[in-house]
């Protein structure tokens, strides 16, 4: 399969060029030239064996071009050791299973380390030399950095670069980026993530540089960050079926479930429109996002108005102008209608993220993150208008990244996992810069 720009279809890709450019010289973003068709039959069985046999059987239909199957396998295998599992909590007030999928069992402790996982080592099986050196540059406004950082971690060839908005990413989640070492150079930019995300798309755009030195982007514009996120839609689905719909089920006749993304730049959602598109039996999707409501505004009114990001408690979450809206547009042909048949918004404040949060720990004794929180709000919002049961919400990272959001809200500490309690110790290296491209230029020539 060959790879096309969103912003022009009429020149193809490989997996592998689209995968080291990140963005397309015209800056649009890396699409499959076509969406390929699942057998749910297939997902259902493979997924009974495991997470990977299934992975492996939807990635092969992007990457089996470039990739064999034992590659591609080994490259999952490795990227993602951990579980993905769809939890119940409870039942709403009005009689409807609650099930959330946990997506934070991965080494950071975040649903990216899916993405950034598979891109640190599907890149690698990609290096046609492995004396290649390659350079990772992305901006993050939370959790991405972590990810990608652990991904390519200690990985030859690569060098990693992230960039991160002073003041406005949890210590946990500082930590996480700037105590690695080795190959990982952190950044802390005196800014927003807007400008973090501005630089690395000024950098991309710069034809020069991109002559001197190979820089490719692990943010969700990178079609091997985007791509492996629609693995886990498959794989929530196949749980959720089994538990609600036990026995078998007729593949043809299968029941529909909606899901709840809350969404900052929106490669994880797309990812999801992706898995639908290939025939996951997806009723709606519900967009749901903090006081950084930019495509629920759209939804609602047709116009797509960015502005810059806000600071809230849900900080990953932050982005004023998401990257992947263009992915979206392209998936449904540039039709708001079409987009709006399949999707709903949803918005919330900080304070009904702290309600969102309480609501969890008092009635279920489930701690939640912020994040996460917004989507149990947006289910719980949806339900009560809809009256429909078959809902999921993601649950995005671990609520012990965001202790000092929790505990005055719960009056409890989370829990903190040993992977996480052994970085608090350690020192953080970092740069200081200011938000100018020119000044982030120099830095990626003297790497």
């Amino acid at each position: 399969m060959k790879f096309y720009s969103n912003r022009d279809k009429k020149n193809l890709y490989t997996l592998r060029d689209a995968a080291f450019m990140g963005l397309a010289p015209d800056g649009g973003l890396f699409m499959p030239e076509q969406i390929p068709s699942v057998e749910m039959s297939k997902i259902i069985s493979l997924a009974k064996n495991s997470f990977i046999d299934m992975a492996v059987y939807v990635m092969e239909k992007f990457m089996g071009d470039s990739l064999d199957e034992e590659r591609i396998g080994e490259a999952l295998q490795k990227a993602i050791p951990f579980e993905i599992p769809l939890r119940k909590i409870g039942y709403s007030r009005h009689g409807r299973p609650l099930y959330t999928m946990e997506l934070f069992h991965g080494p950071t402790c975040a649903f990216k380390d899916v993405g950034a996982g598979c891109m640190g080592q599907i890149l690698r099986a990609l290096q046609q030399d492995k004396r290649e050196r390659l350079i990772i540059l992305t901006a993050t406004s939370g959790d991405t950095g972590s990810a990608v950082a652990r991904g390519f971690y200690d990985i030859p060839g690569i060098d990693v670069v992230v960039l991160f908005p002073k003041g406005k990413v949890s210590p946990l989640q500082e930590c996480q980026m700037t105590t690695l070492g080795k190959n990982i150079h952190a950044i802390k930019v005196n800014g927003t993530f807007d400008d973090c995300q501005r630089m690395v798309k000024e950098i991309f755009n710069n034809r020069e540089l991109r002559k001197k030195v190979n820089v490719t982007s692990a943010n969700s514009i990178n079609l091997l960050r985007w791509l492996p996120q629609s693995l886990y839609y498959f794989y929530g689905y196949w749980q959720w079926l089994n538990a609600e719909y036990p026995g078998d089920v007729n593949a043809g006749t299968l029941p529909q479930v909606t899901i709840a993304v809350p969404s900052g730049n929106y490669g994880n959602i797309s990812a999801g429109m992706l898995a639908k598109k290939m025939g996951l039996p997806i009723k709606r999707f519900i967009a749901a996002s903090n006081a950084n409501d930019i495509i629920p505004q759209y939804l609602k009114s047709g116009i797509y108005s960015p502005r810059p990001s806000v600071q809230t408690i849900a900080n990953a979450m932050d982005v004023g102008n998401p990257s992947n809206y263009e992915r979206i547009l392209d998936l449904y042909g540039n039709s708001y209608d079409a987009i709006c048949k399949d999707t709903s918004g949803y918005s919330c404040s900080d304070g009904q993220i702290r309600a969102g949060i309480l609501e969890l720990y008092k009635e279920y004794g489930y701690t939640s993150c912020p994040h996460s929180a917004v989507g149990y709000n947006a289910v719980k919002d949806y339900m009560e208008r809809t009256q429909e049961r078959d809902v999921i919400w993601l649950s995005t990272a671990h609520p012990a990244k965001f202790t000092e959001v929790i505990e005055p809200v719960t009056g409890e500490k989370a829990e903190i996992p040993q992977r996480l309690s052994d970085l608090l110790s350690k020192k953080g290296e970092f740069a200081e810069l200011e938000p100018d491209s020119k000044i982030l230029e120099k830095f990626l020539t003297d790497l």
